[in-house]
């Protein structure tokens, strides 16, 4: 039997999709069927205006103007409403990744971003290629630039998300719960007390993971400030992601004698930092949130980037596995509030690991290495009754 190419597309806007694109690479890379497996970053085929335009300009409007964000996550979020953009793509000079899609010529393409996956299903209507596409949704729910005309299955992280398409008028069959793909080693056991020693902090204190998130950017310091003013005796972890400005800033924060706190860089060993931890603080963005449910770890959310982080910080709440500030200044009483609440603590660690879908990766790598169904293709009626269905929900939410 024939093994399996496999080809899979992310893009860097953000670091949630590629991650979720790399746990993805380690479980085809397992599977005997599947021979070479082959993860690409979609950026990398477009011209360096583009480039930039579609990961340095994200990122720099999260840090200066995430109202704008969320702004624009709204008025995106009708189906097809963005169909345009990949136009200006085309033009942009998509012809390198069309042609380095169609020479290596995949049995199975994956998708972690709408983007690429918005031309490959194009290239599939077209004739051009012949394989089959999957995407796969790395936020809790689903935003409309996800939609694709042609497609042979789509991987979502809840109930809800399924129960929503479903409602829009996507086949059932079609859609797969699988949970947001994530590295598996977040799911292996740990010594709890032996990796902490490791990392010289107390073996039981309890234990606070504080992220600026992998872009390194958010109000970290200040909220370095707010821990100081706890009343628990605790051990911090700032992780400052590869922003060394604000890693600077953190560790003049911190001060450099605290033995309170240990501030980090960018660091691989995030699967540590989360079992070891006790409550993590941070945004919950999509792959944060699932690597965080598979350690069992309860979340207290600060600045969530309007659009998908809020989106994901109201099913977290509704779980009971999140607490929110809206308030920096509240964050030292929600946090107390928790530590003297060791019932509720574990009840919300439990929680987490209830909810966890550790094995997604895996679950996919199944469903699509045995997987034969012909290609669905969304028809121009088809695009209409969608769109019918999503502006009724639309108007409802406003009435």
């Amino acid at each position: 039997m024939m093994k399996k190419r496999v080809l899979i597309m992310s893009t860097s806007a953000g670091t949630g999709h590629v991650r979720a694109g790399e746990a993805l690479t380690k479980a085809f890379r397992g599977d005997p069927r599947v021979g070479e497996v082959v993860h690409s970053d979609a950026l990398h085929f477009t011209n360096k205006l583009f480039r930039d335009f579609y990961s340095k300009l994200y990122a720099r409007l999260v840090q200066t103007a995430p109202d704008f964000l969320g702004w624009w996550y709204k008025q995106s979020d009708e189906p097809w409403k963005t169909d345009g953009m990949r136009l200006m793509l085309d033009r942009l000079n998509t012809g390198p990744l069309v042609k380095f899609i169609r020479k290596f010529d995949p049995h199975i393409t994956v998708c972690t971003h709408f983007m690429p996956a918005g031309i490959i299903s194009d290239l599939i209507a077209k004739d051009r290629l012949d394989a089959h596409l999957s995407i796969v949704v790395t936020d809790l729910d689903f935003h409309a630039m996800w939609l694709s005309r042609m497609f042979h299955r789509y991987f979502v992280a809840i109930d809800e998300t399924r129960a929503h398409l479903e409602m829009l008028g996507l086949p059932t069959d079609r859609i797969t719960v699988s949970g947001i793909p994530i590295d598996p080693e977040f799911a292996s056991p740990i010594d709890r007390v032996g990796t902490r020693q490791n990392y010289r902090l107390h073996p039981t204190r309890p234990t606070l993971l504080l992220s600026a998130g992998a872009l390194g950017v958010g109000p970290a310091e200040f909220l370095v400030d707010r821990l100081k003013q706890l009343r628990n005796k605790v051990q911090t972890l700032v992780v400052c992601g590869r922003n060394i400005e604000t890693r600077d800033r953190v560790q003049r924060a911190v001060g450099y004698d605290n033995e309170n706190f240990q501030v980090f860089g960018y660091t691989d060993r995030m699967p540590d930092l989360m079992k070891i931890s006790d409550l993590f603080i941070g945004k919950p963005g999509g792959l944060t949130s699932a690597e965080a449910l598979t350690c069992g770890l309860p979340m207290v959310i600060v600045s969530p980037i309007p659009g998908q982080e809020e989106r994901n910080s109201d099913h977290l709440l509704e779980d009971g596995v999140a607490v929110k500030c809206n308030e920096m200044t509240t964050v030292p009483y929600k946090i107390d509030s928790l530590l003297d609440n060791p019932e509720r603590l574990n009840q919300m660690r439990n929680r987490a690991y209830a909810l966890s879908r550790p094995d997604a990766a895996r679950l996919i790598v199944e469903t699509l290495v045995s997987d034969n169904v012909p290609p669905l293709e969304v028809t121009d009626d088809d695009a209409e009754a969608i769109t019918i269905a999503a502006a009724r929900e639309r108007d409802t939410k406003l009435r």
